[in-house]
């Protein structure tokens, strides 16, 4: 492998190392040395592949988009499923990754958007550039499930897709509040009903 494959191949692990621990304990929390330690990096080399924390950060944020996306067209891409299969199906992933998944699964907006908007402008314009695209993919099957009749016409796909997107979001941030699943039961009450035909 080529030193330039070797640099690439050592920074990405340091991003995939890093992510159960930032998702843990939030970005502010965990220290260069902790990152090191869990890719088993040499200490002190930190810098030889970021310019900064931020822009570890903001590299941490762009790779985490990446993968959330290609689960997403991943999910779009499934034959046989009616759009609001669909979307069911991306609902209990989200709870699924919340109660049961690994560290590596988990949330890094709601873990992280408070935090990170009040620290970097450019982290903060990673994570909207992410839920722009996350909500374009939502409407998407939104747009799937009102063309085969699963999904009501009532809003429009991008608004309905939005409206679900936060909803999530916000009963995860209860989740985690609470100790308790009851506003993921509700999440999926109040999105068959948003989205019921």
């Amino acid at each position: 492998m080529t030193v330039a494959g070797k640099h690439v191949q050592a920074r990405r692990r340091i991003l995939e190392s890093a992510r159960p621990l930032i998702s843990q304990r939030g970005f502010s929390a965990v220290g260069l040395s902790q990152v090191l330690e869990a890719a088993q990096i040499p200490k002190g080399s930190f810098y030889h592949y970021f310019e900064s924390k931020e822009h570890f950060g903001a590299a941490l944020l762009e790779l985490y988009n990446e993968q959330y996306l290609q689960k997403l067209d991943a999910l779009i891409a499934e034959r046989g499923k009616t759009g609001f299969e669909k979307l069911s199906a991306y609902c209990q992933c989200w709870v699924d990754a919340q109660q049961h998944g690994c560290l590596n699964e988990k949330c890094l907006v709601v873990k992280l958007a408070a935090e990170v908007s009040d620290l970097s402008e450019r982290m903060r314009l990673i994570l909207e550039e992410g839920t722009t695209a996350i909500i374009a993919r939502l409407a998407c099957m939104v747009e799937e499930g009102q063309q085969d009749g699963t999904i009501t016409k009532a809003l429009p796909a991008r608004l309905a897709a939005s409206v679900v997107y936060q909803t999530w979001l916000g009963a995860t941030l209860l989740v985690k509040v609470t100790h308790k699943q009851t506003a993921f039961e509700d999440a999926f009450v109040a999105t068959r009903q948003l989205l019921a035909s």
